[in-house]
């Protein structure tokens, strides 16, 4: 039985409807009848919160984590604790109801990127700059050049295969030579003899000397001329008819080249077309040693990199497809602000560009 709440008498008595006149007689009167109401309202409430059977819980529902009932929830209200039978009284009863025995989350590691893709084709210049190693690593590329006969403070990879060059008049040396035929299994001949700015030899010079490279014995490739190597008379079109005048020996064409078109499409196609007319005209494979998109029309004129990666991208596509096309060297691996070109910059971090050329065969 439940008790009476104080104060329940004093409610009733103000309630009743007393006359001054009558009160002495009336109130025990009054008295006895709120008793009996008291009386039988207590035998009320008790009859209405005797224990009576239990409906039949329902069945166990499985609830997401989010369902699960906190440790202040009623287990007796089956929806906070679906998990939980009707009868239960223990919080801790509901294997989620405490926040702190819920598994930890599982931290998430970006996925590594993937490795580089590579061919025989593959290659890259490269200069020396902080992260050199690690970028040509990276790069999947399976050849590189360093316009000298050795590759100081450049440690390759062994999948990558370091090919030397006399790069002008003044490295046609005993010592040179020597050391370019321990370092490769091919030779490259001079860098660009028709511009002032580089090897700038004339060919009467150039192939005075030539039987010194052929001397080492290696595969050996013609001078890499800046432009025009498909024009009759020009400078690469009268070192060939000299090559072949004298019997001298060249055994692949090396090309370079730079476009000022940076729309993808008009730019592969024109590369195409300059390689194929080399190619036609002297019928030896090619080596394109040095390209790139850059304008030197009027200056010097770079695309963005997204123009230069989807041409780097669309390029090597082209050139897998060409046989007589042998190798190809992207211009070149370090990118700067003077060579926004560059694969990678200081610290071996791989520009748009590089990873267009990471992904590249």
């Amino acid at each position: 039985m439940l008790p009476v709440p104080p104060g329940t008498a004093e409610s009733v008595l103000a309630h009743l409807p007393l006359s001054p006149t009558l009160t002495p007689n009336v109130v025990p009167v009054a008295a006895a009848v709120a008793v009996a109401v008291l009386a039988v309202g207590a035998i009320a409430v008790a009859q209405r919160t005797s224990p009576t059977p239990a409906p039949a819980a329902p069945p166990p529902v499985a609830a997401p984590a989010f369902e699960a009932s906190s440790p202040s929830a009623s287990p007796a209200t089956p929806s906070a604790a679906p998990t939980t039978p009707a009868a239960s009284t223990s919080p801790s009863a509901s294997p989620s109801a405490s926040p702190s025995s819920r598994p930890a989350p599982t931290a998430v590691r970006p996925a590594a990127p993937p490795p580089a893709a590579t061919s025989a084709k593959k290659g890259v210049g490269v200069w020396t700059f902080d992260g050199v190693d690690r970028a040509l690593a990276d790069s999947g590329a399976s050849w590189y050049y360093t316009w000298n006969v050795a590759h100081p403070g450049v440690t390759a990879p062994r999948v990558s295969e370091f090919v030397p060059m006399i790069w002008g008049a003044d490295s046609v040396t005993a010592a040179n030579l020597r050391q370019a035929r321990q370092n490769g299994k091919y030779l490259l001949g001079f860098n660009e003899p028709d511009l002032g700015g580089q090897a700038n030899m004339s060919v009467e010079r150039a192939l005075d000397l030539w039987p010194q490279l052929e001397a080492t014995g290696l595969p050996l490739g013609s001078p890499a001329v800046a432009w025009g190597g498909d024009r009759p008379g020009e400078w690469l079109d009268r070192f060939m008819a000299g090559v072949k005048e004298r019997g001298l020996r060249v055994d692949f064409i090396a090309l370079h080249w730079y476009g000022g078109d940076f729309r993808t499409a008009n730019a592969v196609s024109q590369l195409r077309s300059y390689l194929q007319a080399v190619h036609d005209r002297y019928g030896l494979p090619i080596w394109l040693t040095e390209f790139a998109l850059i304008d030197f029309s009027n200056g010097v004129r770079f695309p963005t990199q997204a123009q230069q990666a989807a041409f780097l991208t669309e390029a090597t596509r082209m050139l897998r497809g060409l046989p007589w096309l042998h190798r190809y060297a992207w211009f070149g691996l370090p990118a700067s602000d003077r060579d926004q070109t560059g694969l990678y910059r200081p610290g071996g971090q791989a520009t748009e560009v590089g990873r267009a050329f990471r992904a590249a065969r």
